[in-house]
């Protein structure tokens, strides 16, 4: 059975549980921190990063990679079109998504979410590239409802955990969301999306794990 490794407040965590659930794969949950150095976590995340899954073959890091790991090794129901063309235009968003989006966003975070700082210069910086990049998005993004057209697919993983993160994330630093000023309307595609029964559960749990660690002494 695959073990996927990591916590639920991770967006990208969340990408790779989304996956699994919608999928119907059996699996089981391990907390793991961010950053571990351990030699053990090492040899199955070089980085130290999670999400990572084990498997009966050995272990997987990268977010994507196991989503498209998910994807070939277990076919139905599909999350991607047969087309290549059609599934390459998919992976495609899903980069904007990861990389053009939120990793941009992420340097804002600390700050956004952890009562950390960010310099000024920083801020226009990152300001300044996510507004070129949200603009590139949008080019890209179809929400007709889904977020490359009329099925849901893995880049609907990607999306649903993280465009409200960006969204929040700016709102906060900024005091505009830039995707919505941008026109994007990602609150309408994350309801849609929250419908599903995986969302559901990926929400339940990330709240019961907020919950436990704010209980926590």
């Amino acid at each position: 059975m695959i073990v996927l490794c990591g916590f639920p407040l991770s967006n990208y965590y969340n990408k790779v549980k989304m996956v699994l659930l919608e999928k119907g794969v059996p699996f089981t949950e391990e907390r793991v921190g961010t950053g571990q150095t351990d030699e053990a976590t090492l040899r199955s995340t070089p980085l130290g990063k999670i999400p990572f899954i084990r498997t009966e073959h050995g272990s997987l890091c990268e977010s994507q990679a196991i989503a498209d790991y998910l994807e070939a090794a277990y076919p139905n129901p599909p999350l991607m079109p047969a087309d290549p063309w059609a599934a390459a235009k998919l992976r495609e968003l899903i980069t904007f998504i990861d990389l053009h989006l939120e990793l941009v966003a992420r340097e804002l975070y600390a700050k956004a979410f952890f009562g950390g700082e960010i310099s000024p210069g920083n801020a226009q910086r990152v300001h300044k590239q996510l507004a070129k990049n949200i603009a590139g998005f949008k080019r890209l993004a179809r929400f007709g409802p889904y977020v490359g057209g009329d099925a849901f697919t893995l880049a609907d993983c990607a999306a649903w955990v993280s465009l409200p993160v960006v969204a929040m994330a700016t709102r906060s630093v900024y005091g505009e969301d830039l995707l919505a000023g941008a026109g994007i309307d990602w609150k309408a595609y994350a309801k849609t999306i929250a419908e599903r029964p995986s969302a559901q559960r990926v929400t339940a749990d990330r709240k019961a794990d907020q919950e436990r660690t704010a209980a926590k002494p």
